[in-house]
C-alpha cells in the first residue's frame, strides 16, 4: 500500500540516509527502528509530506489517508472534546461516542473533556493528539513516540486498539515490550539504509548481527586470501618453474573483491560510580504525606526502608503522586506528615522528569557534566562525555541544540560525574533509543547501591529484578515483595499484563529407514546434481559478491554474503547426507 524507493535526506551536509527503500503491505504493522539521529522521525515527516525528500519517491494508492502522530501542535478549541472533534468529516462528527470512548481509553474522565486543552499538564497532551489521529482512522497511522508518557494502564489500552488496527500502522517507539505486542514487522534504519524484517524486535536485532557477523567474516576471509595470494607472488614470482603459477595467482588476486571493515558504532558503555557505603540502612521514610492541594490527597502515610544493595520499582498510573514520592526522598520537598531520615554516608544519583529541562541551554555538554562535579579533571569530564556517546567536537554542542534524547544523556552523564549510592530514576528510558536503554539496565545491574526506579516500561520492569514493588493504586500505596513478575503472577491488580501465549513447538526427529538399491542410486545421483548445480550458483554469486564489493554497495555485499553463507552451508549439509548414502551402499554391497 506504501512504496517507498531509494529515499535520501540530509541536513547541513550530514546524510541521514540514502536510497532507503521498503514497502508497506495491507494491513501490515510495522516497528520503526533505529539509533537517536537515524531520522526515524524525520522519515515519518516526509511519508505525510512535511519535509521534502532530497530524492527518491514515495508511491500511495488514490485517496490514501495519512494519520500522523507529531510531538509538537497547536490546540485551537475550548474544550477537549471540541478539539477531538475538530478536524473529523461531519459524518465522523455524528459518531461522538467514538471519539468520547477513544479518549476514555486513553485516560480522560468526563471532567476533563470540558477543560481546557491549553492547561492539560505535557502527557495529557501527548493523549489529545493522539486521540484526534485515532479517531480521524486513517487508512495508515504514523506514530511518532506514542507511548511517552503513558502509564501501564493506557498503554495497555493502546496496544490492544492497535492490534486490532484494521489498517497499516509504522511506529517509533523505544518500548520493546509495546512493538512486540502491536507490531508483525520491524522496519530499522541502519547505517543509512532500510532493513525490514518479519517478527518482533529481537528477530530484527538477531538479523542485524547475523549479517554484520557474515560480512566481516566473508571480509577477514577475503583478506586472508589476499595475503596468502601476495606471499606467493612475492615468493615465487621470479621462479621460472612457479612463474605461470604466479602469474595465475596475480590475475585471481587482481578479481578478488576488496570488503571495506563496517565502521563502528558508537554505544553508552558506562557504569555509575560507586561512594562506598559502610552499614546497611540508607534511608527511612515513615508514614510519608504529602499532597500539593488540601483537598486532593496524593502520598498517603508511606513507609519504605532501602538498605543497601535493594532494588525497588514503583509502578503505577500517571498523576498519582511516584514522581512526587522520589522528590520527597531526595529531599526536594518536605512531606506535610510523617518523617525521613538517611545516612551520613547517603550520595544520591538523582534522574528527574523535570531535570532535563533545568539543563542550562547556553552552556555546552562538556560544561554541563564539569558543573555536576567541580572537583572533576577536564579529562575526566571529557571521558563522561564520551562514555555519553559525545566524543570529539560533539562534546562541545550547546544544551539548546540537542535533542529530547542526548539531553538525557546529559543528564546520566551529571549523574556519573559525581559518585553515589543511591540511585533515584524517573522514568529514565524515556527519549533513549533501545541500545542505550539496554546499556541503562546493565550499568543498573552492576550497581553495588541501592536503586529506586519509576516506570511504566514492562520491558524495563522485567529486567529490573526488583526486591520489592510500591505500588500506587487509586489514592492508596502499598507494597509488594517481589519482582513484577512475581506481582503479575499473584496479584489480581488490573493493570497486570494477560499471560504470554507463545509455546515452544518441538521439530519431530527424522525416521530412518532402509532405500532399495535402485532407490539408493536414484537418490544418491539426483543429490549429486543438486551439488553440481549449488556449486555452479555459489561461483556467479562469489561474481555478484566481487562485483558489488568493487562498487561499494554495502547493503547488497552483507545481502550476497548472507546468500554465500546459506549456499555454503547447504553443500556441506548436502555433502555430509551424500557420505551417509555411500556408506549405505557400500554396506548393501558387502552384504551381497
Amino acid at each position: 500500500m506504501v512504496q517507498v524507493n531509494r529515499l535520501s535526506k540530509g541536513y547541513q551536509g550530514t546524510l541521514l540516509f540514502s536510497d532507503l527503500s521498503f514497502s508497506l503491505q495491507k494491513g501490515e504493522k510495522c516497528g520503526l527502528l533505529g539509533r537517536n539521529g537515524s531520522g526515524k522521525t524525520t522519515l515519518l515527516k516526509i511519508l505525510c509530506g512535511k519535509e521534502e525528500a532530497d530524492s527518491g519517491t514515495i508511491t500511495l494508492p488514490k485517496g490514501y489517508q495519512l494519520g500522523y502522530l507529531e510531538q509538537h501542535s497547536q490546540f485551537l478549541e475550548e474544550t477537549v472534546l471540541e478539539e477531538a472533534l475538530r478536524e473529523l468529516s461531519p459524518e465522523q462528527k455524528e459518531a461522538s461516542h467514538l471519539v468520547e470512548k477513544i479518549l476514555f481509553g486513553l485516560g480522560f474522565d468526563k471532567e476533563l473533556l470540558f477543560q481546557d486543552p491549553q492547561k492539560l499538564s505535557g502527557g495529557f497532551h501527548l493523549r489529545l493528539k493522539l486521540a484526534k489521529v485515532l479517531s480521524a482512522q486513517p487508512n495508515c497511522l504514523l506514530l511518532d513516540e506514542p507511548t511517552n508518557y503513558l502509564d501501564i494502564v493506557t498503554l495497555k489500552w493502546l496496544r490492544r486498539y492497535l492490534s486490532q488496527w484494521n489498517g497499516e500502522c509504522l511506529i517509533i517507539s523505544h518500548d520493546r515490550d509495546f512493538l512486540d505486542g502491536v507490531c508483525s514487522h520491524m522496519l530499522g534504519i541502519h547505517r543509512k539504509k532500510a532493513k525490514k524484517v518479519q517478527g518482533n524486535t529481537e528477530s530484527y536485532f538477531a538479523k542485524i548481527l547475523e549479517e554484520e557477523e557474515l560480512y566481516e567474516k566473508t571480509r577477514a576471509n577475503l583478506e586472508k586470501k589476499r595475503m596468502h595470494a601476495e606471499e606467493y607472488i612475492r615468493r615465487f614470482g621470479a621462479k621460472a618453474s612457479k612463474a605461470s603459477q604466479a602469474q595465475s595467482r596475480a590475475k585471481a588476486l587482481a578479481r578478488m573483491p576488496s570488503l571495506t571493515r563496517l565502521a563502528s558504532i558508537e554505544n553508552l558503555d558506562f557504569t555509575f560510580q560507586y561512594s562506598p557505603f559502610a552499614g546497611k540502612k540508607m534511608l527511612s521514610a515513615k508514614e510519608l504525606s504529602f499532597s500539593y492541594h488540601p483537598d486532593t490527597p496524593l502520598i498517603d502515610h508511606v513507609s519504605l526502608d532501602v538498605e543497601k544493595g535493594k532494588r525497588i520499582a514503583i509502578i503505577g498510573k500517571n498523576g498519582i503522586g511516584k514522581s512526587t514520592l522520589l522528590k520527597l526522598l531526595a529531599g526536594e520537598l518536605k512531606p506535610l506528615k510523617g518523617s525521613l531520615s538517611q545516612s551520613e554516608q547517603v550520595r544520591f544519583g538523582y534522574f528527574g522528569q523535570t531535570h532535563i529541562d533545568q539543563l542550562n541551554p547556553e552552556m555546552t555538554i562538556e560544561e554541563e557534566i564539569a558543573q555536576a562535579n567541580p572537583q572533576l579533571s577536564y579529562m575526566q569530564a571529557r571521558t563522561i562525555c564520551g562514555q555519553m556517546m559525545f566524543s570529539a567536537d560533539a562534546a562541545k554542542k550547546k544544551i539548546s541544540v540537542l535533542s529530547g534524547g542526548e539531553r538525557s544523556r546529559v543528564l546520566l552523564g551529571k549523574i556519573l560525574a559525581t559518585p553515589s549510592n543511591l540511585l533515584l530514576l524517573d522514568e529514565p528510558t524515556h527519549h533513549l533509543d533501545m541500545e542505550s536503554i539496554e546499556a541503562l539496565i546493565q550499568a543498573i545491574d552492576t550497581f553495588p547501591g541501592a536503586v529506586i526506579i519509576v516506570t511504566h516500561s514492562e520491558w524495563v520492569l522485567d529486567r529490573f529484578a526488583a526486591d520489592e514493588l510500591l505500588v500506587f493504586q487509586g489514592k492508596k500505596q502499598h507494597h509488594f515483595l517481589g519482582s513484577y513478575e512475581e506481582f503479575l503472577e499473584k496479584s489480581s491488580w488490573e493493570e497486570q499484563a494477560a499471560p504470554s501465549k507463545n509455546k515452544v513447538v518441538p521439530i519431530p526427529a527424522p525416521i530412518s529407514h532402509k532405500r532399495k538399491p535402485k532407490a539408493l542410486e536414484k537418490e544418491i545421483s539426483s543429490l549429486e546434481k543438486a551439488i553440481e548445480d549449488q556449486e555452479s550458483l555459489l561461483q556467479a554469486k562469489e561474481k555478484e559478491l566481487a562485483q558489488a564489493a568493487s562498487l561499494g554497495l554495502t547493503e547488497q555485499v552483507i545481502h550476497l554474503s548472507r546468500i554465500l553463507g546459506d549456499l555454503q552451508e547447504g553443500i556441506e549439509k548436502q555433502y555430509k547426507q551424500l557420505d551417509i548414502l555411500y556408506l549405505e551402499k557400500d554396506s548393501h554391497d558387502s552384504s551381497l
